[in-house]
């Protein structure tokens, strides 16, 4: 019992479809099996086009995990496996190489050389090969089409609520402890910064989020973006923890900050005091907003 994609976001859409792969091996006593791609496609179809994840491969493969999976299989995406065309990957992959039983995909699903093959012609080609294909329509939520492309849209600007409407969960980015300018400690508020990331960002601005570091989470309010009033563009992560604690932090130790709900956007303010005044306000914003609705997020947070 296969689903196939890239799954980037593991969104709301995902798990819908992965759930019914579970239900289904469930009954047939088969094997739940997620088939997915690293790199993304994209990176090795069309190199010179960035393409920014929602989730890097750990992040999506312990997202696959809370599905209730069996099992996930990470096929290494070459040029080779690219050249494939539908037949030869739903014969090579599916059929000869997995023994499905059956299959599940969503409408937008393509496959084989140059993605000419759709769900339909999947359909057909499992007929022939001994294998159902279940075809699931695009997910609406909300009045919006569930679909990676559109949570990295939202997230371009800024709207990290309309985002985890779609993800059915925060979204979040983890990486390790970076090293700070010191602006933070010397005239605001003590920060942890997050190391280089390279995969999907939120807009720049000011955000209510979760910061967890190694197993312990923290109520946060993180900027994404310059020091416009310290005159550094440099860009950086760095999130200011509401209810910090003194850690020790091995150089690897896991940082992972949940958007939670953009405040305002970057503004370079006339003064550190001025600067000071704003990050004060957007704490007490932070601190109502959390109380407000702990106990709805809480479950979401990803533990170590």
């Amino acid at each position: 019992m296969v689903s196939a994609g890239n799954f980037d976001g593991v969104h709301r859409g995902h798990q819908y479809v992965l759930r019914r792969v579970v239900q289904r091996a469930r009954a047939l006593d088969a094997t739940a099996l997620a088939l997915t791609f690293e790199p993304h496609p994209n990176r090795i179809l069309h190199p010179d086009v960035p393409k920014r994840l929602l989730t890097p491969l750990p992040v999506k493969l312990h997202l696959l995990q809370r599905c209730g999976l069996d099992a996930v299989l990470v096929l290494p995406f070459t040029r080779d496996l690219s050249l494939l065309s539908p037949r030869e990957f739903a014969e090579n992959i599916l059929a000869s190489g997995l023994h499905v039983c059956e299959v599940h995909e969503g409408s937008t699903f393509h496959f084989g050389r140059h993605a000419e093959g759709n769900v339909r012609q999947l359909a057909d080609l499992g007929r022939e090969l001994g294998f159902p294909v279940e075809i699931y329509p695009q997910m609406s939520w909300r009045s919006e089409l569930v679909s990676s492309s559109r949570i990295r849209t939202l997230l371009a600007e800024g709207r990290v609520e309309s985002a985890r409407a779609l993800l059915a969960r925060p979204f979040s980015m983890v990486s390790t402890a970076g090293r700070g300018r010191g602006y933070g400690h010397r005239y605001t508020v003590p920060t942890i910064n997050l190391a280089r990331y390279e995969e999907q960002i939120p807009a720049n601005g000011v955000y209510i989020t979760w910061t967890r570091i190694g197993a312990e989470c923290f109520d946060s309010v993180t900027n994404v973006g310059a020091r416009p009033t310290f005159g550094d563009e440099s860009f950086a992560v760095e999130s200011h923890l509401l209810n910090f604690h003194a850690l020790t932090l091995a150089p690897d130790t896991e940082v992972e900050v949940f958007f939670l709900r953009r405040l305002r956007a970057e503004i370079k303010f006339p003064s550190i005091a001025a600067l000071r005044d704003q990050i004060a306000k957007d704490v007490q914003k932070a601190q109502r907003y959390l109380r407000a609705y702990r106990n709805v997020f809480a479950p979401q947070r990803r533990q170590a």
